[in-house]
């Protein structure tokens, strides 16, 4: 057409002039064009979004509520909360622990725009690939983090913490962006701030921190689940690394002299943990399991908890928790004289309820008193179980029986004689309390197979001894909620439920994703479950005898450990029967029919807890378990006979 020939296009795309795949690749202005756009829109998003987001108010974290926990039955435990801080200025703050807080987390706070572009960018790479995200911010960051946001950790929640944290730097001086963070971070020990974080780890104001314990202090801003040295031995290994680190880091930014740092060379340890008073008794021991629980399920840590503001719904039984510490305390004044007999010294006591049909936890006894024992003997797994341990040797036999059965099309396959550790003999040796037979059903079975039935069965197998010999006989540690639960799968005809504590969490009225429990598992065959359960009510018939008789309305399938043990505790784990007759002891020779191992009385619906007591002595401070002999007197065997006791008393309650 005349007039538009050689006429240049807007947009010169497919190029003219170019001809094959020439044709289709954009020049370089085209690209600095589009360049340009991105880098325009980019900045008119960035400028409206930075308009749009306001700086809110500082005072977040002063109208927390408390954290509420719940009984089963939905009446108020305990509030905890609110929020443990106390606001003090720089000024009451000495130079250490502005000097060690800078060094730890932030070298060039005074010199940055508030913002780590790099630690945002390794955050939202570790958010879209779904991997850590936590870690990479700048002081100024974690002190909007602290004090504007919410601990989310989203794509969201990260723009605005860019945005503020830029708007903050603009606004704010350094010194007052310092303050508010040392005023709201957390330190652990249910401390926000420096000045809570003082007086939690060592009795004195903030003002009176050397450069050593602010040193300490300052580790602790890297999580205090990890580096309060009063937590554990590992904590307090990392603790110390940090803590030197952390020295050393001051001399290199030039915020302590060589010879300063020269002064601190021991390791300035904290007090000893406390807990609040509205935690006392069997309080602060429910609350440890419920937040394990959580933590375990949710992904929330005591920062996040400490922080206020949940309702936590728990399974534990206001009435079951109340008469179980009851029991354990009449048994021990009945049972237990340390002062007129030097073996009842240090003597401990730990129990858990546990119901079959869901797991739930009902009941915990975890010693004293959580604000003076702070040790929760519930979940110990420092306490051999000795001869408990015994009804899962029977059970990995009776499964193997079974296994061997089915796999010879119903006919059992020819098993070994007498004496060599053979279901029949098990049975026969638990209602008795013999041992060689087990030693012999770890040979003849196998000691891995022994292992993975008590684990299946709901043991944990980091609690779990060495594959040695005496492996049968119980030298494993687990925990009475776990032998409760573990027990609660015999009772439950081989059908296991995962022990849980909270069976809802909300905030701000929304409910805690995170708390669903894992199905059951069929982890034993029923009728293996039943026969072990038979064998069990041999077992809590004599073990209940010395206590005083068996007045029960129910039969009992318990297991115990014996004065044969010559272990260093005592235990006892019973289940509640419906009452149908009992098979006996099992007959001499082994030769039990399989059909009779069916027929073990169990709970009718699965509602009646099984409970495990233990007892073991611990002097604080030593790492072994003191021997039992002679504690109670001579007649309680090795104190073998009170824990059937304490378990009797317990079901005799409301």
């Amino acid at each position: 057409m005349k007039g538009t020939k050689g006429r240049r296009r807007f947009l010169d795309y497919p190029r003219q002039g170019r001809e094959g795949p020439r044709r289709w690749l954009p020049s370089w202005r085209q690209w600095l064009g589009v360049l340009s756009l991105c880098v325009l829109g980019l900045a008119g998003l960035f400028a409206v979004v930075y308009a749009k987001i306001d700086v809110p108010d500082e005072n977040e974290l002063a109208r927390q509520q408390a954290t509420v926990y719940h009984w089963s039955d939905g009446s108020d435990m305990v509030s905890v909360g609110a929020v443990n801080r106390q606001n003090i200025s720089l000024d009451e703050m000495p130079d250490s622990v502005e000097n060690a807080a800078i060094s730890a987390e932030n070298a060039d706070f005074y010199s940055d725009f508030g913002i780590s572009l790099q630690g945002i960018g390794r955050a939202v790479l570790s958010m879209v690939t779904g991997g850590d995200t936590q870690g990479g911010s700048t002081i100024t960051q974690q002190y909007v983090k602290n004090t504007y946001l919410s601990q989310d950790q989203t794509l969201t929640r990260k723009v605005k913490e860019f945005i503020i944290s830029l708007k903050v730097h603009n606004e704010k001086s350094k010194q007052d962006i310092l303050r508010g963070y040392l005023n709201t971070s957390w330190f652990g020990r249910d401390s926000y701030g420096v000045q809570a974080a003082a007086n939690a780890y060592y009795g004195i104001d903030a003002k009176d921190l050397n450069p050593s314990q602010s040193a300490l202090l300052a580790a602790t801003l890297k999580g205090s689940e990890q580096y309060d040295p009063g937590l554990s031995k590992a904590n307090h290994a990392r603790a110390e690394a940090r803590w030197k680190w952390i020295l050393d880091r001051q001399v290199a930014t030039g915020k302590m002299s060589r010879a300063e740092r020269a002064k601190y060379r021991t390791f300035p340890e904290p007090r000893k943990l406390s807990k609040p008073t509205s935690q006392a008794g069997q309080t602060g021991y429910l609350i440890n399991i419920a937040n394990k629980f959580i933590k375990a399920g949710t992904g929330l840590t005591d920062k996040d908890l400490a922080r206020g503001g949940y309702q936590i719904y728990t399974t534990f039984d206001k009435n079951r928790t109340r008469h179980l510490e009851n029991a354990v305390n009449k048994v021990r004044q009945d049972t237990i004289d340390p002062k007129h007999r030097r073996a009842d010294a240090h003597v401990q006591f730990g129990a858990a309820s546990v119901r079959p049909k869901d797991g739930a936890i009902l009941a915990l006894y975890g010693g004293v008193d959580a604000t003076k024992h702070f040790n929760n003997n519930a979940d110990t797994s420092a306490v051999p179980a000795g001869s408990a341990f015994k009804p899962f040797v029977l059970a990995a036999a009776l499964q193997q029986q079974a296994d061997d059965a089915s796999a010879f099309g119903g006919s059992p396959k020819p098993t070994a004689g007498r004496g060599q550790g053979t279901a029949g003999d098990l049975f026969a040796a638990l209602t008795k309390a013999q041992n060689p037979p087990f030693v012999a059903a770890g040979k003849s079975i196998g000691l891995e197979r022994i292992r993975d039935v008590a684990v299946d069965a709901g043991l944990r197998k980091e609690s779990m001894a060495q594959l040695e010999q005496t492996f049968p006989l119980g030298t494993s540690a687990p925990s009475a909620i776990r032998m409760a639960s573990a027990y609660t799968t015999f009772a439950n005809d081989g059908l296991h439920q995962e022990p849980y504590a909270v069976s809802k969490m909300t905030y701000d009225g929304k409910k805690v994703p995170g708390l669903s429990r894992p199905e059951a598992r069929q982890v034993l065959d029923a009728g293996v479950a039943q026969g072990v359960s038979a064998a069990l009510q041999g077992v809590g018939r004599r073990a209940l005898r010395p206590s005083g008789g068996l007045d029960l309305k129910q039969t009992v399938a318990a297991g115990a450990t014996e004065p044969g043990d010559r272990m260093k505790s005592a235990w006892f784990i019973g289940s509640p029967s419906a009452g149908q007759p009992d098979l006996g002891p099992a007959p001499g020779d082994g030769a039990r029919k399989w059909s009779d191992l069916g027929r073990a009385p169990r709970p009718a619906d699965g509602s009646e807890p099984t409970t495990a007591v233990t007892m073991f002595r611990n002097k604080a401070g030593t790492p072994a378990l003191l021997p039992m002999q002679g504690v109670g007197g001579d007649k309680s065997e090795l104190g073998t006979t009170i824990p059937p006791k304490i378990w009797r008393e317990y079901q005799q309650g409301p």
